[in-house]
């Protein structure tokens, strides 16, 4: 017999009290946090490795750029396939394959001595090992945690990416000065290894899901059910083809397209910009740390403001600050200055990945998230991909970046408008069966 919402929620309520009071969700998103770490941290390294490899292949830096857009765009296919992954196998299982594809990705990497052994390690095997993990971390903390609890559990799993990115690009710049290139990339391949592997083992699926794919008549034969939940209708969640023929989803695509673009404009050349305005290269490496360590509140911030406020409110102050610190570093032109831009901008970066999340499963739920997330997710790597390449033309025509950074600025002005479109489900009932 079908089962409601509220039915599912009973039951496995009933259920988790039978066995303990420890909720094994804080376990998962504890090992997911620290996937998020090492494989975002990684991803958002590559502006320290800008120079070494510009100079070592003698590449402008537009080219330079297309080996980060070419890693980005593969990206954003694998999460597709990451998505769809994880709404049908084990996330333990998922996750041992990408970090032994990570691994592999940067040690052959460390060896690579042709741009195009870069282009294939880095940019494909790399990718098809970290491509993934912002989909699947965040869709299964979605499935763990409930809407009252969501926004916080996502805002603390994207912590991983402000932390990866405070510790990583540092570790990165050091084994580059001390040694080079080749053997800080052997350093983070070792990372990999012996990190993303042993916490994918901790990883299990929901308890939601588990029920629905055990016996659920058993159960309910010694749950009482009010007459009231006997005739609760669970409420639809489009699967990705009716999703896909909704307005939401599109504006949701071109949303991440467009953020996509101003953040990855700047991450992918934050520090050569700060370079050619005669700052050393450790210090500005720590402009890049500066932007990993602030977006840490940030994601946590934008988390609770969606609990409290909704997710459309928090995104419309997202793009405000985001459009205020881009201003300020068209002007920007000493280490100070890049400084304060980091601070708001880091917090907008920092929200930009729980707000994603909870925009999405606002919209559609959280049955297909995986799924929908994945498909939706190829407009961030788009826009991840084109933002640096832009810029870099922009450079190499112009010898600055003031115009790619003003371009920046009316990506983020277009997303207000976009916002302003969304139209959210009335209703704040839960979507998913997760305590």
């Amino acid at each position: 017999m079908p089962f409601s919402l509220s039915q599912k929620s009973h039951i496995i309520s009933n259920l988790k009290m039978r066995k303990d009071h420890f909720y094994y969700g804080w376990v998962v998103l504890a090992a997911c946090l620290v996937i998020n770490i090492v494989s975002v941290g990684m991803r958002l390294s590559f502006g320290v490795f800008f120079k070494p490899l510009e100079v070592e292949f003698g590449l402008t830096r537009a080219t330079t750029s297309g080996i980060f857009s070419a890693y980005l765009i593969i990206c954003g296919l694998v999460g597709i396939i990451g998505g769809w992954a994880l709404d049908r196998y084990s996330p333990k299982k998922v996750f041992i394959l990408t970090g032994l594809l990570s691994g592999l990705g940067l040690l052959l990497t460390s060896q690579a001595t042709a741009l195009w052994h870069i282009f294939l390690s880095y940019s494909l095997l790399l990718a098809l090992g970290t491509g993934s993990t912002f989909v699947i971390v965040m869709t299964l903390v979605s499935k763990w945690f409930t809407q009252g609890r969501r926004g916080l559990a996502l805002g603390i799993v994207s912590c991983g990416a402000g932390i990866g990115m405070t510790i990583m690009p540092p570790i990165a710049n050091y084994f580059i000065s001390a040694y080079d290139w080749q053997t800080s990339y052997l350093v983070l391949a070792l990372i990999a290894f012996f990190i993303l592997i042993p916490c994918a083992l901790l990883l299990k699926r929901s308890p939601g899901e588990v029920a629905t794919s055990v016996s659920l008549e058993k159960l309910a034969a010694t749950t009482p059910v009010s007459d009231k939940e006997k005739h609760d209708d669970e409420p639809k969640q489009p699967s990705l083809a009716q999703a896909i023929k909704t307005r939401n989803f599109w504006l949701l695509f071109f949303m991440m397209f467009l953020w996509a673009v101003c953040s990855y404009i700047v991450l992918a050349h934050i520090v050569r910009h700060a370079i050619d305005l005669q700052i050393s290269s450790g210090q500005a490496a720590t402009v890049l740390t500066i932007i990993g360590g602030i977006s840490i509140p940030g994601r946590l911030l934008m988390g609770r403001l969606s609990d409290v406020k909704g997710s459309k409110y928090a995104s419309i102050i997202y793009a405000l600050i985001l459009i205020a610190s881009m201003l300020w570093l068209i002007w920007a032109r000493n280490l100070w200055m890049l400084y304060v831009f980091a601070v708001p901008f880091g917090l907008c970066f920092g929200a930009s990945a729980p707000l994603v999340a909870l925009l999405i499963g606002d919209a559609f739920g959280t049955r297909y998230l995986g799924t929908i997330l994945g498909v939706l997710e190829t407009g961030w790597a788009s826009g991840s991909a084109f933002g640096p390449v832009l810029a870099g033309y922009i450079y190499d025509t112009n010898y600055n970046y003031a115009l790619a950074f003003v371009i920046g600025i009316i990506a983020i002005l277009i997303t207000l408008l976009l916002i302003a479109l969304l139209k959210m489900p009335n209703s704040r009932r839960e979507l998913s069966a997760v305590q």
